[in-house]
């Protein structure tokens, strides 16, 4: 069984690990009847700071999928930190929990929590990483490789257009380390932090792929597979700055156009989309978006780290 302590962010994982994790994610969906006793007896706390659909749905359906106990700790608890002390509060959760799911706002909370819990921990989503999603991304990838006319992961070229943001961060990491080609396009002001773009590039040396950052969306290339992600994150959605923010964003919305310049196959997003901004309702809604494939699959995809993190 690969040796994991925690799942907290991209880049913390070698290129073996995420193969690893891919090939058990694949594994687990097509046959759960071999897995649905793995986690007999176990517990997860699910710490949520922000709201969800997808997320909360794929552990808590998941984790009972292996045969373990998933509890939801939700807004209701406030902020981590607020109330109580990160620290106390990984301390009591280990007295009860044999691992701990936490989507929080910051990295500092999901850092507190592994520095002081004596279980493993998973990162949800943060405001820096979101690595389960990245993780089934490329699970519906590598199940998508004969569709896209490839043979393996590194054949693949991706794109992701819109804001730089966690699951940009995540999915550039990923790509790099697994030594997939990848170009990010994102407007000015709104490019990803300057240490990702260097840990990404000095992965992407190590692995031998491309990547490619620029806000030229002209300048896109050729491309595989398009992703995006909503403009306006969770919990930023000022009116007063979206009419701004739309106009600004407008050039890179993922549409048919945009699939033709770049001769593209396929479209991700991690959802929830807001149709007509960043993707085209008809450009969604087509044979082309695999995108509820990739929401499947963060179930399968955390399963596989579950497994490895517990069994």
């Amino acid at each position: 069984m690969l040796n994991l302590n925690n799942f907290l962010a991209d880049d913390q994982l070698n290129k073996k690990q995420l193969l690893a994790l891919i090939e058990l994610a694949i594994k687990i969906k097509a046959n759960p009847e071999n897995y649905n006793q793995v986690l007999t007896g176990k517990s997860v706390a699910m710490i949520f700071e922000k709201p969800s659909l997808r997320t909360h749905v794929s552990f808590d359906m998941g984790i009972n999928k292996l045969g373990g106990h998933a509890l939801y700790l939700g807004q209701q608890n406030g902020k981590l930190g607020e109330r109580e002390r990160v620290s106390d509060y990984a301390k009591n959760l280990s007295c009860f929990a044999d691992l701990i799911v936490a989507r929080v706002f910051s990295h500092d909370s999901i850092q507190g929590l592994t520095e002081h819990a004596s279980v493993p921990v998973i990162n949800a989503l943060c405001d820096l990483y979101h690595p389960c999603q990245a993780l089934a991304d490329f699970v519906t990838l590598q199940e998508s490789l004969a569709a896209l006319g490839k043979s393996q992961l590194t054949d693949v070229k991706l794109a992701y257009v819109g804001d730089g943001n966690n699951v940009s961060n995540s999915l550039m990491l990923m790509a790099a380390i697994l030594g997939v080609d990848f170009t990010l396009v994102t407007p000015v002001g709104y490019e990803a932090q300057a240490d990702m773009i260097d840990k990404t590039q000095n992965l992407a040396k190590k692995s031998g792929a491309t990547f490619t950052a620029t806000t030229d969306i002209n300048a896109i290339g050729k491309q595989d597979v398009i992703y995006t992600d909503t403009w306006i994150s969770m919990g930023d959605e000022d009116a007063s700055k979206k009419a701004e923010i739309l106009a600004h964003f407008a050039p890179y919305q993922v549409n048919h156009a945009l699939m033709a310049d770049a001769q593209a196959s396929m479209v991700l997003h991690c959802q929830p989309a807001h149709l007509e901004e960043e993707i085209t309702t008809e450009l969604f809604d087509s044979d082309m978006a695999k995108v509820f494939q990739q929401a499947e699959n963060r179930m399968w995809a955390q399963n596989s780290v579950l497994v490895t993190l517990l069994a």
